[in-house]
């Protein structure tokens, strides 16, 4: 096989059992704690004063371009000085932190443990963590419910979308999709000081997971072979206030035969969101090996797929 096709090969599948071995340990250094860093001072310099929409595009535009020269230049610098066993460390290395399913599993497992073992407080607290919606008041089944609906929208966020942006422009395209991702969830908010600065960088994300999201929905309601899943996502997908969000989770409701969405507080507001489904009842704590497995499923098939699609594209070339 050419060696351009191994150059994508192998870093992702090091980087994927990387994650699927380590997680995202919280003493680790993390490039996203970088991007966040880098978005903090942007918003602290430049969302003040008049023209925040612009001076909010430019932040976005100018991260996104800084982020993908950086990667695209140290692989080629690594190339060129012909050391290809630190290009693939170095990129087996990022497409790891760019993937977070073994995290966001773990999380939910948390999220669950702590409201089994510990009671309803703890179970609040916990979920806290992972959610942004205000948690104080949330009973047994909310919380299950939410974390529920976090595992099956991050899985297209933190999972499906970094891979698809793999797969169709290597580890620059993957790096910048996190970048925008990280302006989305950091400045990509309703409220009145990012309303206007951070829009732009809450609609370019909203392109970037416009086909991840549809590609994740579908893959859910293939390895758990739920012809509701597939039924629900074109019922209840596009009735999400997000444009993506709700294809993912509307295949996860099909698939557990439950009921997301409704009202809740974020911020201080009741914000009423559509039902996602139609059978509203309590979620069992032993549901949650289910979502997880379809969680793993989907990322390895995932993996694989774009894995096949090179072998395939390399033999046939």
């Amino acid at each position: 096989m050419d060696q351009q096709y191994l150059l994508i090969i192998i870093p992702l599948v090091a980087g994927y059992l990387l994650d699927l071995a380590l997680g995202d340990p919280r003493w680790l250094p993390h490039p996203i704690r970088l991007f966040g860093h880098l978005i903090s001072f942007g918003t602290k310099t430049l969302n003040r004063g008049k023209g925040r929409f612009l001076k909010g595009m430019i932040l976005s535009v100018l991260l996104c371009a800084i982020c993908w020269l950086f990667f695209a230049g140290m692989q080629f610098w690594l190339l060129r000085i012909q050391t290809p066993a630190f290009y693939y460390l170095f990129t087996s290395i990022f497409v790891f932190f760019a993937l977070a399913n073994k995290s966001l599993l773990q999380e939910g497992r948390e999220v669950f443990d702590a409201l089994s073992s510990q009671g309803l407080d703890a179970g609040r607290k916990r979920l806290s963590w992972i959610v942004g919606r205000e948690t104080k008041n949330l009973g047994e089944n909310q919380i299950r419910t939410a974390v529920f609906e976090t595992l099956s929208e991050n899985l297209s966020d933190g999972v499906i979308a970094p891979l698809f942006y793999y797969a169709v422009g290597g580890l620059p395209a993957m790096m910048t999709y996190k970048m925008i991702n990280t302006l989305d969830s950091m400045i990509g908010y309703k409220k009145e000081e990012y309303f206007w600065f951070g829009k732009f960088a809450a609609r370019l994300d909203d392109v970037a997971n416009f086909i991840p999201a549809r590609i994740t929905a579908l893959l859910m309601v293939l390895v758990a072979f739920s012809r509701r899943g597939l039924t629900y996502i074109f019922r209840y997908g596009h009735q999400h206030a997000s444009p993506n969000s709700g294809y993912p989770e509307a295949a996860l409701a099909g698939i557990m035969y439950c009921r997301f969405g409704g009202p809740n507080t974020y911020h201080g507001q009741l914000v009423v969101k559509p039902y996602i489904g139609e059978h509203p009842r309590d979620i069992a704590h032993e549901e949650l090996r289910k979502v997880m497995y379809i969680n793993h499923a989907v990322t390895f098939l995932s993996v694989l797929l774009i894995v096949a699609t090179y072998i395939i594209y390399a033999v046939t070339t």
